[in-house]
């Protein structure tokens, strides 16, 4: 008797005569596309329609177990108990260090494996968050601070989104030829970036060019070299076709043009929005065929359900029901669900490795390279450990809220920004917390309490000189309509219209400051906060983001000199709200550090370290190139100070006769420099960064001619310039 226990689609496979083999779909032997095959030939029509949603049902005859699709990863397990809970999206670009990305995206991938095997352990199948098909990462580009969302991109810029995008999904999906470890999806396709009020019926009318040259890169380059397995299509219309709907885009630029060969999934009840927002379909089953014949393959959502209707009507053919299922059992037979544990030792995953003290390690070690340091006037920081007397200010110092932006785990034991610096101080240090202010999502803020609140800060602070001041806001203000709460204003369905902190936590660094203390202000947030008025009243500031489980002893460390900031900004921080554009308009002019004219508060790329370096000896390889090389750079690095750090050397570049755009990303490197020492920094440029629009051929092409290509610190602070041809 042949019996497979398997950890996913198969439960056990169907029982076999003596002597008789097993169904080929169970052949290890043959490639996962000629088994995802066989299953599809043993499939009624009637039960290829129920594979078409999201929860999809038993199938007793071929030992498949219910499977549910929908599950989240954004930056750790979500939504499903306990979990190592790493820093927000947002924060995780912050890092620039995408080795250390894709290690997270392993951790995470381990402890969906075990939590995975337990709940089919418990009870034969798996519910929502239980899967192992990952609704992350979101790689939208960050158009403008307002949106509520943007905390879970990795922010402005495209080359930044697609190289941290990318590490992520080979972390998640692994490193077999044949399998996947889990299956990442990038979302949301595409050009979805805001507002959130209007997403279930807006247009995003992005002009070509910015389609092509912005919106569309991250994603192009997560199919082509990272090889996500799903994408999930948006909200909003294109060329007011809903995206899931979207013929033009999942089958002509998807499928045709990038050669994708995984799964699309429609975002949540978006084929309904087709139907209710957009009104471009009249129901149900008129919006799910079209979904479908445009390349939508699963429906989160009831939607597909209706199928059965549009197949018997005529409205699809059975070709675009096979070719949808055929390419979600393909991800399922990829990511192991009917292979013998015994053959593939990797299915069964170590329990121990859920919230263990390696993810837990890494947490922090992700926290610590994602914080940027804005300001250090005079050097106040790094904080001696023997200060004996330090004042912290702020409400949410104690909460965890802050430390967990969206999308989130539970996590075990986690360290707070008050309880990380307590445990890094000694014993003896005369440490006093005061809240200072009203956290401002919650219900019984009102500005007469907070004032009070904020003159009891200064009595209980007067005998301190220096005060670090935790403000911020969190995702329970800006986030996913629907998500949050409009508790004071500055905030609108999860967006915000304006870009400044909360006016009582404004009025307490003012009060401060006034008061003679030296502040060092930490700002929890998902997105750029201009502290155009705090810059001239603090001493220093640090951008701390939603730091994940380990905020607080990551904050701690850089405070007190246990490690150098390395973080550096994934987005401009602008002086003002009023430096905007029309929040609804798509258009990339005046926007992000690439088309914004202004001067902006922090640029794009900028964090500053504990000591200094110096750059020299720029060169290109090879000097001229081809269309289709890539372009090779070396610089040396010298870090100048007397404090070990990494650097991040950022290299950006013009386009010959392009006077719209500023600079452009097209490499970087995070590198450890020993105080003192210099190293060879070697940086390769793609030539698929290169890329500009054509308007003639609506293609994005290499332009023949002379490049601009700087090396600095920042798209602000370039140290180093030289040209390169193209031909």
């Amino acid at each position: 008797m042949i019996s497979f226990i398997v950890l996913g689609l198969l439960c056990s496979a169907p029982l076999q005569a003596q002597d008789s083999p097993p169904p080929p779909y169970l052949d290890e032997n043959l490639p996962p596309e000629s088994r995802a095959a066989e299953i599809l030939s043993r499939l009624t029509t009637e039960e290829k329609i129920s594979l078409l949603q999201y929860k999809q049902p038993a199938i007793p005859r071929l030992g498949m177990t219910a499977y549910t699709w929908w599950n989240e990863a954004l930056h750790g397990v979500a939504r499903n108990g306990f979990a190592t809970v790493f820093p927000q999206a947002i924060a995780m670009a912050a890092s620039w260090n995408p080795e250390l990305i894709r290690r997270e995206g392993e951790a995470v991938a381990t402890e969906a494996r075990v939590k995975y095997d337990k709940a089919l352990t418990d009870k034969g199948f798996t519910d929502t968050y239980e899967g192992l098909t990952f609704w992350s990462p979101n790689i939208n580009i960050f158009r403008d601070p307002r949106w509520g969302r943007g905390q879970e991109t990795y922010g402005e810029d495209p080359f930044l989104t697609a190289t941290i995008g990318s590490a992520y999904v080979r972390g998640l999906q692994g490193d077999d030829p044949v399998y996947l470890k889990t299956a990442a999806t990038a979302k949301h396709f595409a050009v979805h970036s805001g507002p959130e009020y209007s997403r279930h019926s807006f247009d995003a009318a992005a002009p070509a060019r910015d389609f092509r040259e912005t919106y569309l890169p991250a994603f192009e380059h997560l199919v082509r070299t990272a090889r996500v397995e799903g994408v999930m299509c948006a909200y909003n219309s294109i060329g007011e076709e809903p995206c899931c709907a979207n013929d033009g885009l999942l089958t002509g630029i998807l499928r045709n043009e990038w050669k994708f060969r995984g799964h699309v999934v429609s975002d949540c009840w978006a084929i309904s929005d087709m139907i209710n927002g957009h009104k471009t379909y009249p129901g149900e089953k008129d919006a799910a065929a079209a979904a479908l014949r445009a390349g939508c393959d699963l429906s989160c959502g009831p939607e597909m359900g209706a199928i059965t209707d549009a197949l018997r009507e005529g409205l699809v053919a059975m070709s675009d029901i096979d070719s949808a299922v055929y390419r979600l059992i393909l991800t399922r037979v990829k990511l192991g669900m009917f292979s013998d544990p015994s053959v593939r030792p990797w299915l069964r995953t170590d329990s121990s490795r859920l919230c263990s003290a390696e993810h837990d390690s890494l947490a922090a070690l992700v926290a610590t390279e994602s914080m940027v340091l804005l300001r250090n006037a005079g050097g106040i920081l790094p904080l001696p450990r023997a200060i004996g007397r330090i004042g912290v200010a702020g409400a949410i110092a104690t909460d965890t809220l802050v430390l967990l932006g969206n999308y989130n785990g539970t996590p075990v034991s986690p360290s707070t920004f008050l309880r990380g610096i307590r445990e890094i101080l000694p014993p003896e240090a005369d440490l006093i917390h005061t809240n200072g202010y009203i956290k401002p999502w919650d219900a019984s803020w009102d500005d007469e309490t907070s004032a009070h609140l904020t003159t009891l800060a200064l009595s209980e602070l007067s005998e301190i000189d220096t005060v670090i001041v935790i403000a911020g806001i969190s995702a329970a203000l800006e986030g996913e309509d629907g998500d949050t709460r409009d508790r004071i204003g500055g905030f609108h369905r999860g967006d915000r219209t304006t870009l400044d902190l909360p006016s009582d936590q404004k009025r307490l660094i003012r009060s401060l400051r006034e008061a003679g203390k030296k502040i060092i202000l930490v700002v929890a947030s998902g997105s750029a906060i201009s502290l155009a008025d705090e810059a001239e009243m603090v001493d220093a500031i640090v951008q701390a983001w939603y730091p994940g489980q380990r905020g607080g002893t990551a904050l701690a460390r850089l405070l007190f000199g246990l490690a150098s900031p390395s973080g550096r900004l994934p987005v401009t921080v602008y002086k003002s709200v009023d430096d905007l554009p029309d929040f609804e308009n798509y258009s990339m002019e005046g926007r992000t550090y690439r088309y914004y004219g202004g001067d902006p508060l922090y640029a794009f790329g900028f964090g500053l370290s504990y000591t200094s370096f110096q750059y020299d000896d720029l060169h290109t390889a090879g000097g001229d190139v081809s269309a289709g090389d890539t372009v090779r750079l070396s610089v040396r690095v010298t870090n100048a100070g007397n404090v070990d750090s990494r650097e991040v050397v950022q290299a950006y570049f013009n386009k010959p006769g392009d006077e719209r755009t500023n600079r452009s990303l097209c490499a970087f490197a995070k590198v450890f420099i020993p105080a003192g020492q210099t190293v060879d920094v070697q940086l390769s440029v793609s030539p698929e960064h290169l890329r500009s629009f054509d308007e003639s051929t609506d293609s994005m092409r290499i332009r023949p001619g002379r490049y601009r290509l700087g090396i600095g610190r920042s798209s602000g602070d370039i140290r180093l310039e030289t040209d390169f041809s193209v031909h």
